[in-house]
């Protein structure tokens, strides 16, 4: 069956997971005890799709099949079912080198478009939690370590070219979610569009400003041609605070069916753009003011862990196991051409920091103006007071987009998200 034949497809209701389960004796017995004794709840996932959390006396799982279009629209916004092929297929290629930074795949089911994986009970959506104004150190940092190691791991850096080109292959069909990416980060929140909206109306000049603004839109054309073009590593492809749970001592990311190949600084720059709007939006949340001011710097200082450790990782995979055709060893096997090599990685994080700067600004413009918001701002009740956050932060937001070669490390981003925020 091929990753679109979509024969024998049928949505998932309480009877029929039951019966689909019962039939998988692997599934079944470890969620122990017969169907009737399952606990079964539908969740929403996202935007897209169903997911079903269930539970039995020996074990849970979570079950998540693709609707045949967007969840949280319905019929009238069509779209292809094999997101769950590629999102299973992402975990199958990284699973063995981000370990138990994923979830576990336990089953695929073409027929349905559904995966099983490991059940999570105790772990929360990390978005959720910074609304909250939780702290959980290693999470971020857990993050950074899955980028580094699932980009490094499908590079040449670390492959043949060969083998880069045929998982580039592999990936390239799943275009209709590529396609939501090009149109909800870089195209209709430029224009006029009717999946657009925002705060309005205080947002009303802002966003007419932002739709005016020649620069800004060349450099949302140029950061989307290096998305459609630049096919470094296999990306995550929607990663920012809903796309992880976390609980005091573990950190999965999840929710992985925009993978495609891209720019490494594409899924630093969802992730770090979701961060900053995390910043901005503590005022929001406070029952007193001032009360969260502390919380709000503690997750600056955690924008910067995040760089560094993606740095960290990174820099110590390559020092210790480049084996690909991109910056082949045997090239660099003298011992005067240590130096040569070492300024060549400090460029290449120079210019995936650049393309973190400027995926960060397109995170956070998208998210306030465009289709799909999210809960850090939307949760704000007062218009007033979320419309005058978002302000702040689209004003960053245009910052990292037009001019991100003005910031030559991580500190110097965050003290410019103060200056705004202080605005």
């Amino acid at each position: 069956m091929s990753p679109s034949d979509a024969r024998g497809y049928e949505r998932l209701d309480d009877t029929s997971l039951r019966q689909w389960l019962s039939g998988h004796p692997a599934l079944s017995e470890s969620l122990g005890g017969s169907a009737q004794d399952w606990l079964v709840s539908e969740v929403g996932d996202g935007n897209l799709n169903v997911v079903f959390l269930v539970s039995g006396p020996q074990g849970g799982l979570c079950v998540k099949q693709s609707l045949p279009y967007v969840r949280v629209v319905g019929p009238s916004w069509p779209m292809p079912l094999e997101r769950a092929y590629f999102e299973q297929l992402h975990y199958a290629t990284i699973g063995r080198f981000v370990g138990a930074l994923a979830p576990r795949l336990l089953h695929y089911e073409p027929r349905l478009f559904a995966m099983v994986l490991e059940l999570l009970p105790d772990h929360r959506i990390l978005r959720q939690l910074l609304i909250e104004g939780q702290r959980l150190p290693s999470s971020v940092r857990r993050v950074a370590e899955y980028v580094a190691r699932s980009t490094f791991a499908t590079s040449v850096l670390t492959q043949s070219f060969e083998t880069v080109n045929r998982q580039i292959a592999a990936f390239l069909p799943n275009e209709a979610l590529t396609r939501v990416t090009v149109d909800l980060i870089f195209t209709h929140p430029y224009m006029s569009h009717e999946r657009n909206r925002w705060t309005s109306p205080a947002l009303d000049t802002v966003v007419e400003q932002l739709r005016s603004d020649s620069e800004l839109k060349g450099a949302i054309g140029r950061l989307g041609y290096r998305f459609l073009t630049a096919h470094e590593a296999l990306l995550h492809g929607d990663l920012h605070t809903g796309s992880v749970m976390a609980n005091a001592t573990d950190t999965r990311i999840i929710d992985a069916e925009f993978a495609l190949y891209g720019p490494v600084g594409f899924d630093l720059g969802l992730f770090t753009g979701n961060l900053l709007m995390a910043y901005f939006s503590q005022p929001g949340h406070e029952r007193i003011a001032g009360e969260r001011d502390d919380y709000a710097e503690w997750i600056l200082e955690e924008v910067v862990a995040f760089w560094q450790a993606f740095v960290d990782h990174f820099s110590r995979l390559w020092s210790q196991t480049v084996s690909g055709d991109g910056y082949p060893p045997t090239l660099f096997a003298a011992r005067a051409d240590t130096l040569v090599m070492k300024a060549e990685q400090d460029r290449w994080f120079r210019g995936v920091f650049r393309d973190t700067l400027g995926f960060a600004g397109a995170e956070i413009v998208r998210r306030i103006v465009g289709f799909a918001h999210n809960a850090d701002f939307e949760s704000i009740a007062d218009p007033a007071v979320r419309a005058g956050l978002e302000q702040r932060a689209l004003r960053l937001a245009r910052t990292l987009l037009v001019t991100p070669e003005r910031f030559a490390s991580a500190q110097e981003l965050v003290l410019e998200a103060r200056r705004d925020r202080n605005l």
